[in-house]
């Protein structure tokens, strides 16, 4: 009875998130709901205010510095003009000629370099939708030419970006955002390889249908949500904040925390592992700093640099809840009977070979929740202490485990109830029937390839 109450409570979670109805509501009440289909209406009470609210607080505990200034940061690259001058410069040089390769290098460039996915949605659909209508490219195929650029290789694969995918498994395997750099820069190659391949197949077999970009009635109000910049910024100025993310993250990560002797903060503080908190300390430095770069060198150009600072902390507040949500939802369902019995079928899902099993269970995970960072959380709370353990008993590195469990987040995470699929198609003005098939091919198919090919490499060579 206990697995079927978890079965209902994630199938309605999956149903009524897909309808928009908020996972703050949605993750208690079905957490909730599994409880009382299990038999335990007893102790339903106790289970929310301790079980549920204990993880949520814990996440954000963890993690909401993190959120706050990706947010922070990602509000100041766009109202100050560097997303925009970025993005233009991108388009300069590339032209029209190659509009997907343009759209996917504008999008990865600004999401690698720490600029949230939204904010990037935001600030290059305008410049998609002129660079397709001018090419005369089917209008259809900009939210994959986006998700791709920003939700795949970029969030996931390459060594050091600073998207909060790559950070949750830090302190749950003492690794940090370089975890597995080969193998990471590999699937980034293939995801952004094939997936250029796959759109630019698409354009070829458009154009010999005389397809062209469409009749559409263009949303303008859509893109509102993004502040107009204050002025324009030279292009070698808005690129020095993304250097100095990726820089200084690579710099405290490799240089200055390890030359540090910081075994006396363990002395201080019982409950802090070094080793398990430098790789998020690295990241909030990064974020930090470039966030103060650009106020104090852009000091004399803001229109309103209260009301960025403003917009960018509040932004960061409805992800944070969103995904300690899940978390908290996670963290009741792991604490019924039926949990036990799922749990021990996923991690002996594949006995000799962790890799496959983590792989399953954040895939899973993934996809219910619509989330890569939700069900990366869900699945490391509830398992990563079991996946670590696996892995060491196997002589498997954690920086191995540490980058599967990032891709295998980003493979499933974009079915179609998905909320960051519903809001780029909002952006974009269309709708799952002109454009989820691309974007599913770009955003799962291949994400998928490159997991397997990470867990082929991974297993035969180890992690490098």
């Amino acid at each position: 009875m206990s697995i079927l109450a978890i079965i209902i409570s994630l199938l309605l979670l999956m149903l009524l998130a897909y309808r928009g109805i908020s996972v703050l509501l949605l993750a208690p009440l079905m957490a909730c709901l599994a409880v009382l289909l299990s038999g335990d209406a007893a102790f339903l009470l106790p289970i929310y205010t301790d079980t549920f609210m204990s993880a949520l607080g814990n996440y954000v505990i963890q993690f909401f510095p993190l959120f706050l200034l990706g947010a922070l940061f990602g509000q100041l690259m766009a109202d100050s003009g560097a997303a925009q001058s970025i993005a233009n410069g991108i388009v300069n040089k590339l032209g029209t000629h190659h509009v997907v390769l343009t759209v996917v290098m504008a999008c990865a460039v600004l999401t690698y370099g720490g600029v949230s996915l939204f904010v990037v949605a935001f600030a290059i659909y305008p410049i998609s939708r002129e660079l397709f209508r001018s090419a005369n490219v089917p209008k259809r195929l900009i939210p994959a030419s986006i998700a791709l650029g920003s939700f795949t290789f970029t969030m996931t694969a390459l060594p050091g970006t600073p998207a909060i995918q790559n950070a949750i498994p830090i302190p749950y395997f003492e690794t940090n955002s370089f975890a597995a750099p080969g193998l990471g820069i590999i699937a980034g190659l293939i995801m952004l390889g094939l997936g250029t391949y796959y759109l630019q197949s698409r354009v070829k077999n458009a154009a010999s249908k005389d397809e062209g970009y469409g009749q559409h009635t263009e949303r303008e109000a859509a893109t509102n949500e993004a502040a107009a910049p204050t002025t324009h910024m030279p292009l070698a100025l808005a690129l020095i904040p993304l250097i100095m993310v990726i820089g200084l993250n690579a710099l405290f990560t490799y240089g200055v925390f390890p030359a540090i002797d910081l075994s006396f903060i363990s002395d201080e503080f019982e409950n802090v592992s070094p080793s398990g908190q430098s790789g998020l300390w690295a990241i909030l430095i990064a974020l930090l700093s470039a966030s103060a770069w650009l106020i104090i060198t852009r000091w004399k150009h803001w229109l309103d640099l209260k009301e960025s600072v403003n917009k960018g902390c509040l932004g960061s507040l409805l992800p944070i809840f969103n995904t300690a949500s899940e978390v908290g939802y996670g963290a009741v369902i792991a604490s019924l009977a039926g949990f036990a019995i799922i749990r021990d079928a996923v991690l002996s899902a594949s006995p000799g070979n962790p890799l496959i099993s983590e792989a399953m269970a954040m895939s899973v995970l993934a996809g219910i929740t619509g989330s890569s960072s939700g069900g990366l959380s869900i699945a490391l709370e509830t398992l990563g202490s079991e996946y670590l353990a696996m892995a060491q008993e196997a002589g498997i590195d954690p920086e191995l485990m540490h980058r599967v469990a990032t891709l295998a987040a980003g493979g499933m995470d974009t079915l179609p109830h998905s909320g960051a699929v519903i809001t780029l198609l909002a952006i974009c003005g269309l709708t799952h029937r002109q454009s989820y098939a691309n974007v599913a091919m770009v955003t799962i198919v291949l994400p998928i390839t490159a997991l397997i090919s990470v867990i082929t490499l991974g297993t035969l060579f180890g992690s490098f």
